[in-house]
This record gives structure tokens, C-alpha cells and sequence, in this order.
């Protein structure tokens, strides 16, 4: 059996002043990666694949370059597109997130609805791992808003911030099978 692993980057350096897709890992994000790398089943790792968001590529450059992989970048794996606001304050992100989740065909505020975001995840993960060779596990280093729509597709449950991450600044995964598409498990921290 062949394991994709669906990880989110962990902690960011927040700056308003930056776009969010420039945003880069802090201290703190890059110590969590590499502490993800004690996982048992990092060693069976042979292709990794991540967003283009600096987080993710940065984050999938410290797996890669402890495992001796490379990694390739795809712009589908980005999170969804929150540019219509761009940075929000802690409340006030936490209500929208919320409202693109429970109103998941809305663009709430300008962002990409939740249901394009769901289609643009699952339709990426599945066309790279129909080239990639079966018998390689898999990581891919994205986002917390897309893996949760990825994992409520694979989940065959409707969207849902119920089926969100641990709130630990992300840094958690989920693995399911990449022939089936079942979950293994759901999300677990890192």
C-alpha cells in the first residue's frame, strides 16, 4: 500500500505588510518541520510535493533536503485565494473562516468559495498521483483551509470546519491511501 501524507506548514511569520502567499515560516515553523521528520513513516517518503506559497516550499525544502528528495511546487495545492481581503486581524479572520465554511457555495468577502477551492485540491492531488510511480509514499506540504476541504472530499463528508485541524498553528497531518483514496486517519499534530 502507498500513503499520501497531507501536511500542514506550522508556524508563520505574520506580517501585514506582506502578502500572505510571501508569508515565510518563523523559528518556531521551521524547528516543528524538522521534529515532523521523527516521524516512522518519513523514512518511506520518495516524492513530495507543495504548494508555490513561500511556507509551503519552505517547509517542503526541510523535508527534502533531510531525506535527499526533491520536491515540486504546484500552484493548485495553494490555500484558498483570501487576496479580496488580504491580511485580517485574529477575530475578524476566525469569523470569516467560519462563514466559508458553513456557507461553502458563498464567496464570503471576495474569497474563492470553499466548493472551487474543494475542486481545485482534489483535482491537482489526483492528477499527480497518477504520475507518480504507486509504489512511492507521498507527502505534500500545503495548507490548513485546503486539507481540510481535501479531507472532507476524501472523508465523502460535506465541508465542514468541524473536519478542520487541531488548533495548533498548523503543522498536523492526515494520511489516506493514494489507490483508494480512503483515509487512513484524520488529522493528528506533528
Amino acid at each position: 500500500m502507498s500513503t499520501v501524507y497531507f501536511i500542514t506548514h506550522p508556524d508563520v511569520v505574520i506580517d501585514p505588510a506582506v502578502p500572505l502567499r510571501e508569508w515565510s515560516l518563523s523559528e518556531r515553523g521551521r524547528a516543528r518541520m524538522t521534529v515532523m521528520l521523527k516521524q516512522d513513516w518519513m523514512a518511506g517518503l520518495r516524492t513530495i510535493y507543495c504548494s508555490t506559497e513561500r511556507k509551503a516550499v519552505e517547509g517542503a525544502a526541510i523535508l527534502a533536503k533531510a531525506l535527499r528528495l526533491t520536491y515540486s511546487a504546484i500552484p493548485e495545492l495553494g490555500e484558498n485565494d483570501r487576496s479580496a481581503t488580504g491580511y485580517l486581524p485574529q477575530k475578524e479572520f476566525a469569523a470569516v473562516v467560519a462563514r466559508f465554511f458553513s456557507k461553502p457555495e458563498e464567496s464570503v468577502r471576495g474569497w474563492e468559495r470553499a466548493v472551487d477551492a474543494q475542486t481545485r485540491i482534489v483535482t491537482a492531488t489526483t492528477s499527480f498521483l497518477r504520475e507518480t510511480p504507486s509504489s512511492d509514499d507521498i507527502a505534500i506540504v500545503a495548507h490548513g483551509g485546503v486539507g481540510t476541504l481535501l479531507l472532507c472530499h476524501l472523508a465523502n463528508a460535506p465541508i465542514s470546519q468541524a473536519q478542520d485541524q487541531p488548533a495548533t498553528n498548523g503543522g498536523n497531518y492526515f494520511a489516506f491511501d493514494r489507490t483508494t483514496l480512503h483515509l487512513i486517519h484524520g488529522w493528528r499534530a506533528g
